[in-house]
């Protein structure tokens, strides 16, 4: 018996599951042609998703959004080398920006000032001309001139920046301009749409738009920021302008990209509005902005170390040195604690702790929940101010191999251990074997291992053999500390 494909209830179903129709569609059909009364219920067509419309954020929003115009100094050799590595004329007012983006410079040569020009992008938070932007778009600028998209210009007053966070905030004289509303980045979810509106390569009033990627993102640059990751489409130009949600709120200033041509390539950064209006603030009191500081060197926890600390997960920040006399020497950390949280806030990055802490105010008491020997302790930290002296991350090179220690270890003459400023320690004087492909190099000294201080051979062959995947060493290697995984099973 042949069946018919083409019965009522069988083509509205295949027309509505095809997208032809959907279900208004659906619906007008069947009042038509009467199904049979024994039919299969057919389930609802799913609603249909629809896209932002951003020509009406854009229309309300974009008069807000500001192009700036930057004439400067640099130094000669940084200007040439930001120059030779994009191919371009030193000349080029793009060129400030690819260097920023590129994030690498040349060698050094002979230090001399030389004019420079740059523009960016901006936008205006008070009817009186207030105005936010980044750090370095007006960094070393004599004259910042501000750009409004009916075409008058105003020369703007740096009111101050704050290169930890990229944050800078410029006044012109004016009154009854158009504004921002600032949003809430806590609310803002991975997925969501957001858009841009800058100035790319000097086009003023360009838009773009994304979805965001993620959040809280921590980047090697030394930053106090967790940035935001987009695929919004930004390039030179785009710095300093902002980052909308499809209600019109600004949620994010567009900062950075990741890129191996100095164009945009699929991921781009932007500094929460959270993180910016706390510095926007202080800035306009003060004329600057603090940061606070543990006093601390930390580096990532991957599975190998979290394997010799016994930790459930590799998440936290090992701290691998400790400034003496610092904040966290006088709230009793040690190498070798794994910070997880601060104030209850979760420490899952490395990054995540200089983020955390700098944007604290210097004298504030921090409760620290860290991992040490197996067990979860708090200790109570009173922070210290990042001006007198920055937290720095170091990096551990990467963990492989397979096998026993393949270190050959003889302990230290009274004399090195003046010269290196240790009480105990076992320097390196061979490496082969798991140890080698970790990184562990010749002329090192080891300090630890999983906590326990390396004083005797006899110490560290016990902790080798009561070791399951991993061990932890403490490594000096000149005035250094890091933390080094082993693979030892």
């Amino acid at each position: 018996m042949n069946t018919r494909l083409t019965s009522p209830s069988a083509l509205v179903l295949a027309l509505a599951t095809a997208g032809v129709i959907g279900a208004v569609g659906a619906g007008a059909y069947t009042s038509a042609v009467s199904a049979p009364t024994n039919a299969t219920p057919i389930a609802a067509a799913p609603a249909m998703v629809t896209l932002p419309d951003f020509s009406t954020i854009t229309t309300r929003d974009g008069p807000a959004v500001v192009n700036i115009s930057v004439t400067g100094t640099a130094k000669a050799s940084d200007t040439e080398a930001a120059a030779e590595m994009q191919g371009i004329d030193p000349d080029d007012p793009m060129f400030q920006f690819f260097r920023r983006f590129q994030g690498q410079m040349g060698p050094r040569g002979q230090q001399r000032d030389v004019p420079v020009r740059s523009q960016g992008s901006g936008f205006i938070v008070s009817p009186d001309g207030l105005i936010m932007t980044n750090a370095h778009v007006v960094k070393g600028a004599k004259e910042v001139t501000v750009k409004l998209t009916d075409r008058r210009e105003y020369r703007a007053k740096v009111l101050g920046a704050d290169a930890k966070t990229d944050i800078a905030v410029l006044k012109i004289d004016a009154k009854n301009l158009p504004t921002l509303a600032l949003g809430n980045t806590k609310d803002l979810k991975v997925g969501e749409w957001v858009l841009a509106i800058g100035s790319p390569f000097g086009f003023e009033s360009t838009v773009t738009a994304g979805v965001v990627s993620a959040k809280g993102r921590s980047l090697p640059d030394d930053s106090y920021v967790p940035f935001i990751q987009t695929d919004v489409a930004v390039n030179p130009g785009n710095s300093g302008g902002p980052l909308l949600n499809t209600r019109g709120e600004v949620v994010g200033i567009n900062s950075q990209i990741y890129s191996r041509s100095g164009g945009y390539q699929g991921v781009s950064f932007a500094i929460p509005i959270d993180v910016a209006v706390q510095v926007k603030d202080q800035i306009v009191a003060t004329g600057k902005a603090t940061h606070a500081r543990l006093g601390v060197a930390v580096q990532e926890v991957n599975q190998a170390f979290a394997d010799s600390f016994k930790l459930d997960k590799p998440e936290g920040a090992l701290v691998s040195n400790i400034e003496k006399g610092g904040p966290g020497d006088k709230a009793g950390l040690k190498a070798g604690d794994v910070i997880r949280k601060v104030d209850g806030q979760p420490i899952v990055s490395s990054g995540d702790l200089p983020a955390v802490i700098g944007q604290q105010t210097p004298g504030k008491k921090v409760t620290l929940e860290v991992w040490r020997q197996g067990e979860r302790q708090e200790l109570s930290a009173k922070l210290g101010d990042a001006s007198d002296k920055p937290t720095q991350i170091a990096k551990a090179d990467s963990a492989a191999g397979q096998g026993k220690l393949g270190l050959a270890l003889r302990p230290l003459q009274p004399q090195e251990k003046r010269e290196a400023a240790i009480e105990n320690g076992l320097l390196v004087e061979d490496v082969a074997g798991p140890s080698a492909i970790a990184g562990v190099q010749a002329g090192d000294v080891l300090l630890a291992i999983n906590g326990t201080p390396a004083k005797s051979l006899e110490q560290v062959r016990e902790v080798v053999a009561k070791a399951d995947k991993s061990v932890a060493l403490l490594i000096q290697r000149g005035e250094d500390k890091i933390f080094v995984p082993v693979r030892i099973g």
